[in-house]
């Protein structure tokens, strides 16, 4: 008996419900080589059977560090016992790579954007499938028209996703799962009508807000939409109308925690207000705003030290505006870290922020995975009331929201939380037990492989 999803958020609640479901429904089967398979609704490890599905991943750029959501999705899908290939559009190089990410960039399928294997796959589909080729390019031509950015981007990886797609159905991949809703969920789009191999896509933040050319046809086409807040589903919906509802369902991004917990004792109360930023250096995640706060408390003669971990095209204007300020000593650019250096900070932390904005050229956050693992490790937080971050951060209640580029705002909360260790340790209570329920990365990931999984049937 097979389940739809009615296109809401998967509530800890339906997630039980679901569990009970799957739980009765498995019965002794292997997948092709014989093995069993984890059912991912297990709670402790204990191995159920199902069929194996072979899943490619599609994404823009892989390994990227902060892109863990991904990664550590992939890994846990795995974990469950689904076959993930991999297939990044552009290869990243960072000097900073998380470990886990080594295995997945040494079999992941980094393709060219011309080679004589990608010239004859597309003879091949001109001999062979020729309408079908044909309609594809014209389809996403037409599509993102007047879309500098979609148009010629899409079309110079058109070749080599033609490629990918041929190499897909050779693997005997079952689905596509793009992240973004940009050029990844348009590779998508052409290889299932290249291929028939239906595909889902992720819609996050900045991917969906910037630009939305081609996002309908891209909707409408996909087996299904998954994004990560109630903010952007409603966002597609009044994009492409009420019939695309039911397709559009919310699974949030999670943080391990596992991972990411409180520490073992509590910090020195002695110690100098400890601040952490974790977020790549770029306007739309707000660290001018955040840096000029710091700079008012200090005036005041706040003793404080605020850490910024990440790296981006802003690195150097925030590095003038620290040294104009004065103040390099108590605000640190501590660069690129891994997840286990990031957790590792978030336990010597009193506040984390995420001060982000909306920019001019349209750029937002979805939900900053940021927030959810320090939140996971008992810190308490402070961010923008943007987007689909009060779903995360309650305010008052799971933290405190503030509004974007309010120097102010973000003064005085700081201020608040240092004066007050009850409510700083009280938000950091409730902030974990509401990743727990409704962000915790294996909770979400084993809903994807549902939504996906039900999606074949």
């Amino acid at each position: 008996m097979s389940r739809h999803y009615s296109g809401g958020p998967v509530t800890s609640l339906a997630l039980r419900a679901i569990q009970s479901q799957d739980r009765e429904q498995m019965s002794g089967e292997t997948d092709e080589s014989g093995s069993t398979i984890r059912d991912p609704t297990s709670r402790d490890g204990s191995v159920k059977e199902r069929k194996s599905m072979r899943i490619a991943y599609v994404m823009s750029r892989f390994p990227k560090l902060t892109e863990t959501f991904i990664l550590y999705e992939i890994l846990e899908l795995e974990r469950l016992g689904f076959d993930v290939s991999v297939y990044p559009l552009m290869r990243e190089r960072e000097s900073v790579v998380h470990p886990e990410a080594e295995r997945l960039v040494e079999r992941a399928h980094y393709l060219p954007f011309f080679s004589l294997a990608i010239l004859r796959t597309q003879l091949r589909f001109l001999v062979r499938r020729p309408v079908a080729y044909l309609r594809a390019l014209a389809a996403l031509a037409a599509g993102t028209f007047g879309s500098r950015n979609y148009f010629f981007g899409g079309l110079a990886v058109f070749p080599k996703v033609a490629h990918a797609a041929r190499l897909m159905a050779d693997e005997g991949v079952t689905h596509v799962h793009c992240h973004f809703s940009s050029h990844p969920a348009a590779a998508g789009f052409i290889i299932h009508r290249l291929t028939s191999i239906p595909y889902t896509f992720t819609a996050h933040g900045s991917d969906l807000h910037r630009d939305r050319h081609m996002l309908c046809r891209k909707t409408m086409e996909a087996a299904g939409v998954v994004t990560i807040s109630e903010y952007n589903k409603e966002l597609i919906v009044e994009e492409c109308g009420e019939a695309q509802r039911d397709k559009v369902v919310v699974i949030r991004c999670g943080a391990d925690t596992g991972v990411f917990h409180p520490p073992s004792r509590e910090r020195d109360s002695a110690d100098p207000f400890a601040l952490l930023c974790v977020a790549s250096l770029r306007e739309v995640k707000g660290q001018t705003y955040l840096i000029e706060a710091c700079r008012r408390l200090l005036e005041e003669g706040v003793e404080l030290v605020c850490r910024l971990v990440g790296d981006g095209p802003y690195r150097a204007r925030l590095e003038r505006q620290i040294a104009k300020a004065g103040v390099g000593s108590q605000i640190l650019m501590l660069g690129r870290k891994t997840r286990g250096e990031v957790a590792d900070l978030l336990r010597k932390t009193d506040v984390c922020v995420a001060p982000s904005v909306w920019t001019q050229q349209g750029d937002r956050e979805g939900i900053p995975v940021a927030l959810m693992e320090a939140m996971s490790c008992g810190v308490a937080v402070v961010a923008s009331n943007i987007s689909g971050i009060p779903e995360l951060v309650e305010h008052e209640r799971t933290g405190l929201l503030v509004e974007p580029g309010d120097v102010a705002g973000i003064a005085d909360a700081l201020r608040r939380l240092r004066a007050d260790s009850l409510l700083r340790a009280r938000l950091a209570a409730a902030g974990r037990s509401k990743v727990l329920a409704e962000y915790d990365l294996r909770t979400n990931a084993g809903a994807l492989a549902r939504f996906i999984g039900e999606l074949s049937v």
